[in-house]
């Protein structure tokens, strides 16, 4: 069983690999999107939406079958590997000779190379899926963070010496499959799981009764999730698209550093006390709580700063980015509530559930998508915002049963955080009106919304403070000690 200390342990290494490795990212895009235009990054926004729907093959199914297995062994990975491996290489087969029509399909004659060596993703993925899981299912995370700051630092560089050098999309391009590849390379030289040479269609069908489930779940949401992104790029125009992905990459860039690091750790400790149904509420109640409180702020204090924070990093051009920006602050900070209600879910078995749960919010969204489509891309991002409050009932809707731990109390819960980030982001809002520099405007705006949140916190006692600070106060201590 897990200690409560290893899982705080795990969950700051795969925080500071998330924030290393998207620091990292979050620079070198800055640089490429002054020197790139909106269009260059449309075209492989689309590209990217193709491969990404692809991967779920990948990453999903049976290597969270393979986490929450109890005794998984080398059989398991071996033949999880194996499978992966000749699944991979089909899906690029028919990506490499499918890329002419889809060319054909949006007007680019010029897509048909970018989709064929991007989609190198999905078969380098493949090598790399089983070591993933290996990593998540031993509590390994301190090897993920030295895999992906180094192949996020090489692909950087190597990114954006080719944007200088005029390579254009290229330079998005090889930027992406440098970064899978020097990640995967890293990974296996430093955890030291090997496939051996056997497999098993028993284990295999045992993995695969649980992880279909999943995998087709995951495949509507990234379906539906990327679904937008191909609408917007064969409906309206490629800077639209930028426009669009460059407003979701602000606030995606702190929910891939919160978020995935509480989902990568959450799941193999639930699935460690799945028999356990009130350690199992417990945990999911205080990854509510306290994720809550650290994603609220973040996500209002950006939609609060859109404006001098694009004008100054980005510049002028990339403006109109700013209300998808809030749009997806706003939908986002509420994810916590997804990955933990999730996450109960599949450490528990259920997978029939989350199938179930899929099926029902996309449908729910698909309504709502079809209803804006020739509106506008403005209307269509409303969409998605409406879609995203409905989600939160529809999938903590399962645990009021299995859990005792309704949306009710989840609300409850949550409410402070939120309340209190809100009432940041107004008070510091008005200092943009003074006309100073943005940058000066920026530095006031991010020290005052620290201030006021943290005092608010203490001032009104805030549970998931007081939790957090009885954690750090012991490293503080110490520090103080020696």
């Amino acid at each position: 069983m897990i200690s409560k200390q290893g899982v705080i342990s795990n969950f700051i290494w795969r925080f500071a690999e998330r924030v290393g490795a998207q620091v990292v990212a979050f620079i070198v895009s800055i640089v490429l999107a002054r020197i790139l235009e909106p269009d260059a990054y449309g075209t492989v926004a689309l590209i990217t939406v193709i491969t990404t729907i692809l991967q779920v093959f990948v990453d999903s199914g049976l290597g969270n079958a393979l986490v929450q297995k109890k005794d998984a062994d080398n059989l398991d990975f071996s033949t999880v590997f194996f499978t992966n491996l000749i699944f991979c290489s089909f899906i690029y087969i028919c990506l490499f000779f499918a890329s002419p029509y889809i060319a054909v399909f949006y007007e680019d004659a010029a897509l048909t190379p970018y989709i064929r060596v991007l989609g190198l993703t999905v078969l380098i993925s493949g090598i790399k899926n089983v070591q993933q899981a290996y990593v998540s299912r031993n509590m390994l995370f301190k090897k993920f963070f030295y895999s992906t700051l180094g192949g996020t630092i090489l692909a950087g560089v190597i990114g954006v010496v080719m944007a200088f050098g005029g390579a254009g999309v290229w330079a998005l391009i090889a930027q992406q499959v440098i970064n899978l590849t020097v990640d995967t390379i890293i990974l296996w030289i430093t955890v030291k799981w090997r496939p051996e040479l056997k497999f098993s269609f028993e284990r295999l069908k045992g993995l695969f009764n649980f992880g279909w489930k999943l995998l087709v779940s995951s495949l509507i949401d990234s379906v539906y999730t990327n679904i937008r992104q191909l609408i917007i790029g064969k409906v309206y125009s490629s800077a639209d698209l930028a426009q669009y992905n460059r407003g979701r990459q602000f606030p995606n860039l702190i929910v891939q550093n919160v978020n995935t690091s509480i989902d990568s750790v959450l799941l193999p400790a639930m699935s460690n006390v799945q028999d356990d149904k009130e350690r199992v509420k417990s945990m999911t109640r205080r990854s509510i709580k306290v994720s809550t409180y650290i994603m609220a702020p973040l996500m209002m204090g950006l939609a609060f700063v859109g404006e001098p924070l694009v004008r100054l990093v980005l510049t002028e051009k990339w403006l109109p980015s700013v209300f998808f920006m809030r749009v997806f602050c706003i939908s986002f900070m509420f994810y916590p509530i997804h990955t933990a209600n999730l996450n109960a879910i599949k450490a528990m078995g259920r997978s029939d559930l989350f199938l179930k749960l899929e099926i029902v919010k996309k449908t729910l969204g698909m309504i709502a998508l079809l209803s804006t489509i020739w509106i506008s891309v403005e209307a269509m991002a409303y969409s998605l915002l409406a879609t995203s409050f409905v989600n939160q009932v529809v999938n903590s809707w399962p645990n009021k049963k299995l859990l005792d731990y309704g949306y009710r109390q989840q609300m409850k819960d949550l409410i402070p955080g939120v309340i209190l980030a809100l009432f940041m982001g107004f008070c510091i809002y008005p200092i943009q009106w003074l006309g100073l520099p943005d940058i000066l405007t920026l530095l006031l705006q991010a020290i005052a919304g620290v201030v006021i949140y943290l005092v608010g916190s203490i001032v009104f006692k805030l549970d998931s403070f007081i939790y957090l600070w009885n954690i750090i106060k012991p490293y503080i201590n110490r520090r103080k000690e020696h």
